[in-house]
């Protein structure tokens, strides 16, 4: 660890002070914080800093700095931070440390996921504060490379209690530290600014003057420091000849050019290389002739110290010293660097050191770049991939290699989620003559940028140009493309424009070119088609054979591509048990691969197969952890679980609120398919309470997206209670059609069931007991329960009490044992009107635990290593054991062995 440095005296600072001694005294005590201390050049970041390290006696302190120039080498100072901590990585979950280790280049292996690499470091600094509390300072944040920027501020969202600190100093918050706490450092007061500038005079100083400083330095203690050092004596005396209001960057230019000539070049020599290597700057300053005395002059005005290290006075000296340079002398200077820098070592350094001494275009230099960019991108060094790429482009001559590389960097930026430089960096290729695939690819990032920027709307309509350009290139990849033009469709539901809607989508698959081999995602694209094109029955035969494909032949890429698409597909067929086995997968694929990007739609599948299975409280747990994975990926996937465990549960006011926010969300950002989501929460809400006509006018629209098969039961029972006897006939012949067509228990069951509702006499009673038996063959205990209530409330209405009372107290236990308070109050309604009497179930409270507390207690009751819960919740192994020991004295338990006991399953 870097030892702390050297505290400054802080000149009225009290308040800031105090504030950075509570958070050392916080983490010192086994609690963690992150700060972030915004505030113009010169503000005092950087003392504070000082302070906050000089602080930290008791612990360990790291100190990296963001360097402008070394903006785009992936994880520079992300290694900074963990180089000391490196020893420790044995200690991580393997599939952490094994993307630290590729990061690092440590070792060789594919490109980890951003998050995954996240959790890696958390852990890996929870590890390396188990003995000491440790400090990691971050000074000018705004000139980190893009991907340490990244990582750090993931983990400074996930911290917990691993005695832990990460405190960021930065000009101006912007997105990727928005909303971590934030203390914003202002100016001076006048009367501490005056005590400043008289206590570092070592003249006499005119009255006028001094106020004339302290006003042009709006209370900026650097400006207090530097404005008076280009002032003589005499001028500070009496007041003559004051500099004008141009700031601290341009004092620091004058003292740069008013040294000696080789003292600037030795200056500019070493703003030009960020690691501040002294070895590798003097060997560069050797080539170009400089004298190794030409450090002195600047040492002697304290603008930078050449050590082992050099370190300039402040950022701005650096900068002052680069840019008041000409080009040409900034390319001499790289070029030198580029010659001096290891090619073997550290080969991306000096491929970027080359280009930025390049001249003109240069083919070898692109090539070079394009290198390290296939590097960047093996260590899921996505901003950095995009940097070579582009700088590659600008320096190559061939415009179909330029528009290929400037294709390449616009998907890495979509990837980082820079989606404005994607934009320029395809608007680049596309200045370009370009192939026929190229142009397809560039129509394939266009609509790329569309759906993840409104998640929906124009984006099934890119996709569906970008396909029929790959028809003619590449059929295979046109195929996928068609499958996410469909996918980008659903979402989009009615919201989507009016060539790109599902149906126009649908049409234009089921016309594109056959595959020399038909794969599993062919048969699901022709299936999905078939159904919105011509219907259940059509599609129902090839959409079984498709998932018929799911199996060992898949590879993990194709499994991940599709699993999504085919958990859904099981749905729409009412294979409950395909649907439930391909969510499973879906999981436990992306907890293996570390795929964060999809964790939060693979969660919320499984979420509902518990739901329906009346497993709420694991549907819970799942749901929790999906929107912890949508929290740190800054997904914007609508609370889907939040809303069918809300529904379920009879919660009125939480179902209503989650509905309209999704419903107006979702219409801003073009995802169709959450606001029909949202109506047919509603109306299963509406159901259970018995409001029936809130319940029908929800599913009437949520009926209108043919992607939400599930609204058709509620649609039935909604309108056969409030008289719409039509509306009921047409639900449930719709249900009976797709029954009919996929012949599986659950479609049966539900059928069935409707279709009782809409007869009468024996052959109602008949279609109960058919529904009742079917769903007795499934899992889904939500699907029989409520097949006994109805069939309960039927008899009921028919004057047989005795019968009704046997069927709704099963319905009633079942609905209570389920957590399905809504339904459960209704069959105690029915019961009680039955004469029969239904005493209401004492649950066991646990509202001592937080919300946080009871999802780790209930993961460690279900076997899961502290580890293991951390990946999940993406906090640290240490945090999780903090939890545990909370609610071990909580509960009054002294072992995990007894959390089975206290909560039960």
């Amino acid at each position: 660890m870097l030892p702390p440095h050297r505290s400054l005296e802080l000149t009225g600072r009290d308040a800031e002070r105090d504030a950075l001694d509570q958070l050392v005294a916080a983490v010192c005590s086994g609690e963690s914080r992150a700060l972030v201390l915004s505030g113009e050049a010169g503000v005092g970041k950087t003392a504070l800093m000082d302070h906050l390290a000089a602080q930290a006696y008791r612990g360990q302190v790291v100190r990296v700095s963001g360097v402008q120039s070394e903006m785009e080498l992936a994880f520079a100072a992300l290694h900074q931070v963990c180089a000391p901590a490196l020893g420790l990585l044995d200690r991580l979950p393997a599939p952490q440390a094994e993307a630290l280790r590729t990061v690092f280049g440590i070792s060789a292996g594919p490109p980890p996921d951003m998050f995954l690499i996240g959790l890696g470091v958390l852990s890996l600094l929870a590890e390396a504060a188990v003995d000491q509390p440790l400090l990691c300072l971050v000074d000018d944040q705004q000139w980190l490379d893009r991907c340490s920027a990244q990582i750090l501020s993931f983990v400074a969202r996930r911290l917990g209690a691993e005695s832990l600190g990460l405190v960021f100093a930065t000009r101006e918050v912007g997105p990727i530290l928005q909303g971590l706490p934030e203390y914003q450092i202002g100016g001076l007061r006048d009367a501490d600014a005056r005590s400043l500038l008289d206590a570092v005079l070592t003249v006499p100083i005119d009255a006028q003057v001094r106020d004339q400083l302290v006003a042009e330095a709006h209370g900026n203690p650097l400006a207090l420091l530097e404005l008076p050092r280009g002032l003589t004596p005499a001028q500070l005396a009496g007041g003559f000849g004051l500099p004008g209001a141009s700031g601290i960057e341009e004092s620091f230019v004058q003292r740069v050019t008013a040294m000696p000539a080789e003292t600037r070049r030795l200056l500019l020599l070493a703003a030009a290389e960020p690691s501040g290597d002294d070895a590798l700057v003097r060997r560069a300053a050797v080539r170009l002739g400089i004298d190794p005395q030409a450090a002195a002059p600047a040492t002697d005005a304290g603008l930078a110290e050449f050590a082992n290290r050099i370190r300039f006075r402040h950022p701005l000296v650096r900068s002052a010293a680069y840019c008041s340079a000409s080009a040409a002398e900034q390319r001499e200077v790289h070029q030198a660097l580029a010659a001096e820098t290891d090619a073997e070592a550290d080969p991306d350094r000096r491929a970027w050191h080359r280009a930025q001494g390049a001249a003109g275009p240069d083919e070898e230099i692109a090539e070079e770049l394009e290198r390290s960019a296939g590097r960047a991108q093996a260590r899921s060094g996505f901003a950095a991939t995009a940097a070579f790429l582009q700088r590659s482009a600008a320096l190559t001559i061939d415009p179909v290699k330029r528009a290929g590389r400037a294709l390449a960097a616009a998907q890495a930026e979509l990837q980082t989620g820079a989606f404005d430089s994607a934009a320029e960096l395809l608007a680049m290729a596309e200045g370009e003559q370009l192939s026929e695939l190229q142009r397809a690819r560039a129509d394939l990032v266009h609509a790329q940028l569309a759906f993840l920027t409104n998640r929906g709307n124009d984006a099934p309509q890119l996709m569906l140009k970008a396909a029929r350009r790959l028809e003619k290139v590449d059929v295979v990849l046109a195929r996928t493309t068609y499958l996410d033009a469909l996918s980008a469709a659903i979402f989009a539901g009615h919201l989507a424009t009016p060539d790109g809607d599902v149906l126009a989508v649908a049409q234009e698959a089921a016309a594109a070119p056959q595959p020399a081999v038909t794969r599993s995602v062919d048969l699901l694209l022709e299936g999905s088609a078939l159904y919105y094109r011509d219907g259940y029955a059509a599609s129902a035969p090839t959409l079984h054979k498709a998932l018929a494909g799911f199996g060992p032949g898949l590879s993990v890429e194709e499994e991940l591509q599709l699993l999504w698409m085919a958990a859904t597909t099981a749905l729409r067929l009412w294979d409950g048990d395909r649907w439930a086995e391909l969510s499973r997968r879906h999981v436990q694929l992306v907890r293996q691969t570390g795929v964060l990007s999809d964790v939060a739609l693979a969660l919320t599948s499984l979420a509902y197969v518990s739901v329906f299975a009346g497993d709420l409280e694991a549907a819970a747990s799942l749901t929790d952890e999906a929107e912890a994975a949508n929290e740190v990926t800054g997904g914007k996937l609508a609370p889907y679980g939040r809303l069918a465990l809300a529904a379920f549960r009879g919660d009125r006011s939480e179902t209503l609120a989650l509905a309209e926010a999704t419903k107006r969300d979702g219409s801003r950002r073009g995802e169709g398919i959450g606001v029909a989501f949202a109506d047919w929460a509603s109306a299963v809400l509406a159901n259970g309470l018995g409001r029936y006509q809130d319940a029908l006018d929800a599913a009437q629209r949520s009926a209108e997206d043919r992607s939400i098969i599930l609204v058709h039961s509620e649609l039935v029972e909604a309108a056969v209670r409030t008289g719409a006897i039509d509306t009921a006939h047409r639900a449930a012949q719709t249900l009976q059609e797709m029954a009919t067509a996929t012949g599986t228990d659950w479609a049966l069951g539900v059928s069935a069931r409707c279709r009782a509702m809409v007869t009468a006499g024996e052959t109602a009673e008949g279609l109960y007991r058919e529904a009742i038996t079917h769903l007795e063959k499934t899992a889904l205990k939500v699907e029989l329960a409520r097949a006994q209530l109805l069939y309960g409330e039927w008899l009921r209405r028919e004057r047989r009490r005795t019968d009704a009372r046997e069927y709704l107290r099963t319905a009633h236990s079942g609905f209570e044992a389920m957590g399905l308070a809504g339904f459960a109050d209704r069959a105690r309604r029915e019961l009680q009107a039955a004469g029969g009497t239904a005493r209401k179930r004492v649950v066991p409270t646990r509202t001592e635990l937080t919300a946080q507390e009871a999802q780790i207690a209930r993961m460690a009751r279900d076997g899961l290593s502290n580890p293991e819960i951390a990946t999940r919740l993406f906090i640290s192994a240490r945090t999780v054991q903090y939890h545990l020991r909370k609610v071990f004295s909580k509960l009054e338990i002294a072992s995990r062995s007894q959390l089975d006991q206290v909560l039960p399953r």
